[in-house]
């Protein structure tokens, strides 16, 4: 509790914690039992939250309105929802007793490689729907049987049955044509800038890092997201920044000092740059003081 008596603002910070029927790494679980865990966790789900693990949410009746890092979006009947682990999202708590779905949740390094799409929603059309639906239902029914097989070839089957479900879901939308040495070089900035951006806001140092030059890293990032490597970086600062403004009472020299600044003049500019308001400006707004 903060000041007299007000709750104080914060995002909560979630840890991978499975049932304990559940294989090491995976869950499945439907909208019902997020409901029983989060009781149970003490976790206001309507709250933000910033979870280190993936979710997959599919919706099989009804519409679950979600919001992830500012985006809000409804998922209607047979769609598809990835939140990557570090987003900081919110459920509208009513939905999750007037639809019903099944999420999937596992934690880094449980399959191979991310999944390869974006965190929009997604509507298949046949036949990557049924294909899916398919997918997820076997995926279910293996994450269920824990007797007729040894763990090893129990968790070995989730990981290739969870990696077809992402690789068909990643054909719902097809991705533009572009060179693999260039994505392999964005994965390694992307995944540099997202352990390191708190202390470097320079494409210089991840560039020397990572062994390319900084135009290497500009001519890859361009390719994947249509921006620069700093225009990139910059977004992810500001992302970060737009979270603690909004979801927690952090002033702006806390943001400021969070976020590597070495004065809150110098975060202060960099935001009314990118975004033409002063932190608290931007603050207020969003909260809908003004």
């Amino acid at each position: 509790m903060g000041k007299n008596g007000q709750h104080r603002l914060e995002i909560t910070d979630v840890s991978y914690r499975p049932s304990l029927s559940a294989p090491i790494g995976m869950d499945v679980l439907d909208f019902v039992e997020l409901l029983v865990r989060g009781e149970r966790r003490g976790i206001d789900l309507s709250a933000p939250q910033r979870p280190d693990f993936h979710h997959l949410i599919h919706v099989t009746a009804g519409t679950l309105r979600h919001r992830v890092d500012f985006t809000d979006c409804a998922v209607e009947t047979g769609g598809w929802l990835w939140v990557s682990p570090g987003q900081v999202h919110q459920y509208v708590t009513d939905d999750l007793t007037t639809a019903r779905g099944t999420i999937v949740i596992w934690q880094p390094g449980f399959v191979p490689a991310d999944p390869p799409f974006d965190q929009s929603p997604l509507l298949p059309t046949e036949p990557h729907a049924g294909a899916a639906r398919l997918t997820l239902r076997h995926l279910a029914h293996e994450y269920a049987d824990l007797t007729s097989l040894p763990l090893d070839a129990h968790l070995q089957t989730l990981r290739m049955l969870l990696s077809v479900l992402l690789l068909r879901l990643s054909h719902v939308r097809p991705d533009p044509v572009s060179s693999a040495p260039a994505e392999d070089t964005f994965r390694r900035y992307s995944a540099a800038l997202e352990r390191d951006f708190r202390t470097s806001h320079h494409v210089s140092e991840y560039a020397t890092a990572l062994g390319y030059s900084p135009r290497t890293l500009t001519r890859a990032t361009l390719a994947a997201t249509g921006t620069t490597a700093k225009q990139y970086l910059d977004a992810r600062v500001l992302l970060e920044a737009k979270r603690l403004l909004v979801h927690t009472d952090a002033t702006a020299a806390d943001i400021s000092r969070t976020l590597g600044f070495a004065e809150p003049t110098d975060f202060a500019k960099f935001f009314r740059r990118r975004d033409g308001r002063t932190p608290l400006e931007f603050r207020a707004v969003a909260r809908g003081q003004r």
